[in-house]
């Protein structure tokens, strides 16, 4: 007996949300890291931005913290470590 399985592509539609998530989540992070690099921001501040923009990339994509935490973390905690001086 033959097994077949069908695996149904991801419409058109849910590809481009997918794309537009994406972006949207590009430009969050490239603005968080831009008002860091700023420095007029304290220490706490700058970490609870980041901490909300990971709340925010989360809500996008949920379930994906490892994959925020390999991608995005070491970008701000570079740019921390930049403006702060902060390991």
């Amino acid at each position: 007996m033959e097994t077949t399985y069908e695996t149904s592509a991801p419409s058109q539609e849910a590809i481009d949300e997918e794309s537009r998530r994406i972006r949207r989540l590009r430009i969050l992070v490239n603005l968080t890291l831009e008002t860091i690099a700023g420095g007029g921001l304290s220490p706490e501040q700058a970490a609870g931005m980041v901490a909300a923009t990971r709340r925010v990339a989360l809500e996008m994509f949920p379930g994906k913290e490892r994959t925020f935490d390999l991608i995005y973390k070491p970008q701000f905690q570079r740019m921390m470590h930049a403006v702060y001086r902060l390991q």
